[in-house]
């Protein structure tokens, strides 16, 4: 390679490097979508749960309206899963009470099942009355 040479590929080497970068660049100006295996209902059947208020040992204070009985259940399928709890239980309970249309749940009884069955190796079962309670506005 001689001196003229080198010269010439140095003069090169900026309009090499901005080409490439408008190619690389202009690659990125497609239109792109996000996709996510999460939909918007999904999101709102995990949440609902929380805006079912738990009474567990006292009554609600003031006017509610029984909406019906409720249940949910925590089932340990196989030793090396996670052991069942009342925790998971109560949370289905609320998540069923808000299938009902309910704001409260009154927790009546709660077990904790550690004799294995045919379906689980523990189980836990919570009971109770999905309720309405009044909304105040804000």
């Amino acid at each position: 390679m001689t001196n003229s040479d080198l010269t010439t590929a140095l003069k090169m080497a900026p309009k090499s490097v901005l080409l490439l970068s408008a190619l690389l660049l202009g690659g990125c100006a497609g239109e792109y979508t996000f996709n996510s295996n999460l939909d918007g209902q999904a999101i709102d059947d995990y949440f609902k749960a929380g805006e079912v208020q738990l009474f567990q040992e006292t009554q609600p204070k003031g006017p509610y309206k029984l909406k019906g009985m409720v249940e949910g259940e925590s089932c340990q399928e196989r030793a090396q899963d996670v052991p069942a709890s009342v925790s998971e239980a109560r949370t289905m309970a609320r998540r069923a009470a808000a299938d009902k249309g309910a704001n409260g749940l009154i927790i009546k009884r709660c077990a904790l099942i550690e004799e294995p069955s045919k379906a689980c190796v523990s189980q836990a079962l919570c009971v109770g009355q999905a309720i309405l309670l009044p909304t105040t506005e804000k």
